[in-house]
């Protein structure tokens, strides 16, 4: 459960991709016309772009860069799509499955809970360089982290607080093997440790957890930033001796403070440019266009 729990959150990232538009979502979408649709996701424990294949119209997003071989759970939804359009055909997107499964996996996991907003559409067409280029990156400063969260409009706050997310899931070594060979604001014992997995030479793909009581959604990601615990190059620059070094302190101290600000910034980040009416589609195959 804790691996298709982290790949949610990561998939829920891809919403990040588009801006901020005024929709019509309601949390009672459905309860007329598929009254059993939460249940339903919730018992298998954005716009979807993300879990669309390759086709000859356009290469998905599935093996860009930040995803490939790290970006999992695609079965899953599949298995939750499958069920879905047994109860209610053509009633429930894959977007909504998304951003409610993003929710649950959280609450799983020991998190927080929050009312998810649905109605909303799938895409008909994935972007492999939207997803190569635009996600923010690993291996980025704090300016960057800042100003790329705010081209999306989250404050730099809210960029810390989803970070947050990384107190679950996993990182491949190639992501992580010039912060723990390299850098010098990373606790040696813990560079050492990660060596184990991650050699200066090969084993690309091999997979670290991002902080250090994975398969757990709590405060332990911000407690091992103070500690010079960052697995990511882009993690430890939130305490680094710069701008957002007292938010992390105070969400190491506070873990309810962190998952009441994580609940409000996932609800804004389920907003962003979601399809509706009558654009996009409801798909029957969550890995397809109809």
């Amino acid at each position: 459960m804790a691996s298709f729990s982290s790949s949610i959150l990561s998939i829920s990232t891809f919403l990040f991709l588009l801006g901020i538009v005024s929709a019509e979502l309601s949390s009672n979408f459905y309860a007329r016309s598929c009254p059993t649709a939460l249940s339903i996701i919730q018992g298998a424990g954005c716009d979807a772009s993300v879990l669309l294949d390759d086709t000859t119209n356009f290469k998905g997003e599935k093996t860009a860069g930040p995803n490939v071989n790290s970006l999992r759970g695609f079965e899953v939804i599949d298995s939750i799509k499958s069920q879905l359009e047994r109860q209610c055909p053509g009633v429930v997107s894959c977007a909504d499955i998304l951003a409610v499964a993003a929710r649950d996996s959280v609450v799983t996991l020991g998190g927080t809970r929050w009312t998810v907003q649905l109605g909303r559409r799938d895409a008909t067409k994935a972007s492999f360089d939207a997803a190569q280029n635009n996600l923010p990156s690993p291996f980025s400063d704090l300016s960057s982290l800042i100003s790329e969260f705010s081209k999306k409009g989250f404050t730099a706050q809210e960029m810390v607080t989803l970070s947050g997310a990384h107190t679950i899931g996993q990182v491949k070594c190639s992501i992580i093997r010039t912060r723990i060979y390299n850098e010098t604001n990373i606790d040696p014992a813990f560079a050492t440790s990660l060596k184990k997995n991650c050699p200066s030479t090969g084993g690309d793909d091999n997979l670290s957890p991002l902080d250090t009581t994975a398969g757990v959604f709590d405060n332990t990601y911000f407690r091992d930033l103070v500690n010079k615990k960052g697995v990511m190059h882009s993690d430890q620059q939130l305490f680094n001796g710069g701008s957002t070094d007292s938010q992390v302190n105070t969400y190491s101290l506070n873990s309810a403070k962190f998952f009441s600000d994580f609940a409000s910034a996932m609800i804004k980040m389920g907003n962003l440019s979601p399809l509706t009416g009558s654009d996009g589609e409801i798909r029957a195959d969550c890995k397809k266009t109809n």
